[in-house]
């Protein structure tokens, strides 16, 4: 009973609902791990007792709570304070407030000191109630980046290919966004082995992956010296031949071959020098990302030495503050600049992709998509391990959906830690996020609330919840979000008896919500009708206003597996199923049955069951129907591919995030294919003709939380454009064209 109210009044859960309605206890030795990561020793009674006592102590004396979150404009409440304690507020421009004023919107810092001689410091984040509102209803389209090929990326799509993707969906069909997985910066590879190709355990979530970079859209590269040019053209080729076996059926994205090629080309245009106006930007921004920027090169350039895991670094390298490491950064300055400037450059291509995006009509642009972690070997890990749980990593339990669990492989924030640094370290990623984006989704957003933490060398199933400050997180979010002008969608938890409270406190803060179609069914207890046990699909006039309503998105199956059954034989030959194939497609040809009898009745299905183009148009046109206030068409719908982007559970068996769009035979399809395509033209339409156009701002979004203007992704900060108006000319006739031509930055 001990350990468990030690673990309790540490935020530690002691049993969790695998199934609704049935508690299980977790493990002590699961408690005691946790507990460890959390710095509180419980290896033992004596130990437990001990760790009682000092929690106790510390709650006595105790002045201020962590943090307190006050919505902006109102005051502090500071009567539950003793008679006669001291109070100053000191606001995050570091000018004294009023502790008994209205606050001004910020982090502040509130210290007391009690007659007694107790002292007690809190972070006050005072916050706007909601983040920023698109605009209006609108569709888009979701995809993850790589997938994207064109006849002028080199093997993988690039941010040229965003913006020319923005521009045409925007002017030929009023798309209002893209929606992308994270382009963070991957943690690459080493010794014959190859990057992580997941984006979801990046090295860092402040800056982008360079790969990204469409190389002839850099200014300098049209002022290469001759032999240098040489070298590039030499380079492009290898490039175009690498894209050539990519468009073969079957063919794989190469990011590591892609990084090769490009990162020998930025050598090359690191030559160049850099005109006045661009040198003077550069140093702008250098400036304006400060030390992380310092921390996440200086681990790059430690990294071309020493592997891309600081765990093994030698001599005092694996501690970011070291003398060793102060002496390392001085002897690699040049490395270090090269990987700053890449940054530099990756920030000016996504402005400029997002500025392209909404010059074209677009109401939100580009939503970026923010990672719920950092793989433990890369940069922001290194820099930041003094917040991060050492000896877990975050995952999810067993539900109804994964009998087994998962584990991200990636370690959680500390909550006590994250709060004794102001929830700085929280707030740097969320600027970094929200910096080019016309919309932020945030993956396993129930994060804010609870993690999953399962210590190492134990099953997922062995792990429990850590809470962490729902209040301070999301008000940090709101405060954050409001001052870039951007909303917010949260990635929905499922299967969770907490879900509801989750969805509420997000509701009410304004973050948009996801509906993904397949899982919008009525509840069993409240459901008197179903399909051979089968509960009904949800009319759509009843789903959620406040969310992004999709079919299908990277981890689930695309559209055509799903209504084909061809995701079952590809679960089954991974060795994923639970059921045998033959009783497991018949459970799955039931429940889609039940969504193509609702479309019949809505005859949202001219084309018959038997046409597969018609059922997935079919189905989107369903998606427009509801309320929702964003409605995302998954890119490689449009195509007819079958192929997931992302099994999850698979292994290397599978190749997850190298799949470039294809068509339903698996022949690989170029942007300007697809562009070409009657039948994206045909899908989109559809879904733009069953929202009704779209163009009027909402009118039920209360004043001053719409999103639009001088937002985060228009305003140029040390960008490209800087170095004068003929590229500022170049980039609003870029914005213009529908296809063909790549506009250069």
């Amino acid at each position: 009973m001990s350990l468990a109210r030690l673990a309790a009044l540490h935020g530690v859960a002691v049993s969790h609902e695998h199934t609704p309605g049935r508690a299980l206890p977790v493990p002590e030795d699961t408690l005691v791990a946790v507990l460890a990561a959390l710095g509180v020793d419980a290896s033992g009674p004596t130990a437990v007792a001990e760790a009682l006592a000092a929690y106790e102590k510390a709650e006595r004396d105790r002045l201020l709570p962590a943090a307190v979150v006050p919505p902006a404009g109102t005051r502090l409440d500071l009567d539950p304070l003793p008679d006669g304690t001291e109070t100053a507020l000191t606001g995050e421009d570091g000018d004294a407030l009023d502790p008994r004023a209205p606050l001004p919107l910020g982090v502040h810092t509130l210290t007391a000191t009690a007659p007694d001689g107790r002292t007690g410091r809190a972070t006050v984040i005072a916050a706007p109630t909601r983040v920023p509102q698109p605009r209006r209803r609108g569709a888009g389209l979701a995809l993850p980046l790589p997938a994207l090929l064109s006849g002028r990326s080199w093997g993988m799509g690039d941010l040229g290919d965003l913006a020319e993707l923005a521009a045409w969906s925007a002017r030929t069909h009023g798309m209002d966004f893209v929606q992308l997985a994270p382009l963070h910066a991957a943690v690459p590879g080493a010794a014959g082995r190859p990057a992580d190709p997941s984006p979801y355990r990046p090295s860092s979530r402040r800056f982008a992956d360079p790969v990204h970079l469409r190389i002839e859209d850099i200014p300098e590269y049209r002022y290469l010296a001759p032999a240098d040019r040489a070298q590039a053209d030499e380079l492009a080729g290898r490039a175009a031949a690498l894209r050539e076996k990519v468009r073969a059926k079957g063919g794989l994205i190469d990011r590591d071959e892609v990084w090769r090629l490009k990162r020998a080309a930025l050598e090359l245009l690191r030559r160049v020098e850099l005109t006045p106006g661009r040198r003077v930007a550069y140093h702008h921004f250098l400036a304006e990302q400060g030390q992380p920027l310092d921390d996440y090169a200086a681990w790059c350039a430690l990294a071309e030495i020493h592997g891309p895991d600081w765990r093994s670094w030698p001599g005092g390298l694996a501690d970011p503050r070291s003398t060793a490491t102060t002496r390392a950064r001085h002897d690699l300055l040049d490395r270090i600049d090269f990987h700053c400037r890449l940054a530099w450059l990756t920030d000016n291509q996504l402005w400029r992709a997002q500025r392209i995006a909404r010059d074209a009509g677009m109401a939100v642009g580009v939503v970026h998509d923010l990672a719920a972690g950092v793989h433990p070997s890369g940069a922001d890990a290194w820099a930041e391990q003094s917040v991060l749980a050492a000896g877990c990593t975050a995952g999810d339990p067993p539900d109804a959906r994964d009998p087994r669990g998962t584990d991200r492989g990636v370690p959680p924030w500390r909550p006590d830690k994250l709060a004794a640094a102001g929830y700085g370290p929280y707030r740097s990623v969320l600027r970094a996020a929200l910096r080019r984006a016309g919309a932020l989704r945030i993956g396993h957003v129930s994060g804010l609330f609870r993690q999953w933490w399962v210590p190492a060398g134990r099953a997922p199933a062995e792990g429990t919840y850590v809470a962490y400050d729902a209040a301070a997180m999301l008000g940090v979010l709101a405060l954050e979000a409001h001052r870039a002008g951007t909303p917010v969608i949260g990635e929905d938890p499922g299967g969770d008896p907490a879900d509801g409270g989750v969805r509420d406190a997000l509701a009410v803060r304004g973050v948009l919500g996801t509906s993904v179609l397949w899982t919008q069914r009525t509840q069993r207890e409240a459901a008197p009708e179903t399909v051979a046990g089968v509960p009904c699909p949800r009319p759509p006039e009843v789903w959620r206003a406040d969310a992004l309503a999709a079919v299908t998105g990277p981890d689930l199956p695309p559209t055509a597996a799903r209504i084909s059954g061809a995701h079952l034989a590809l679960r089954h030959e991974l060795g994923l199923l639970d059921a045998p194939l033959p009783a497991a497609r018949v459970a799955d040809a039931v429940e889609v049955g039940t969504w193509l009898d609702l479309l019949e009745r809505l005859r949202l299905l001219p084309g018959g069951r038997a046409d597969e183009a018609s059922v997935i148009t079919g189905l989107y046109r369903l998606l427009a129907r509801s309320p929702a206030r964003l409605v995302a068409v998954w890119l490689p719908d449009a195509a007819g591919d079958r192929r997931p982007q992302h099994v999850p559970g698979a292994g290397a068996e599978y190749p997850g995030w190298k799949l470039p769009v294809a068509d339903p035979d698996g022949r690989t399809l170029l942007f300007e294919e697809l562009a070409d395509a009657p039948r994206t033209h045909r899908l989109l339409a559809e879904v733009v003709r069953e929202l009704g156009g779209g163009d009027d701002a909402d009118p039920d979004a209360p004043d001053g939380e719409q999103s639009g203007g001088e937002q985060s992704g228009e305003r140029e900060s040390g960008g490209e454009e800087s170095g004068g108006e003929d590229s500022r000319a170049e980039t609003r006739a870029a914005s213009g064209r529908t296809s063909g031509e790549a506009p250069r930055a």
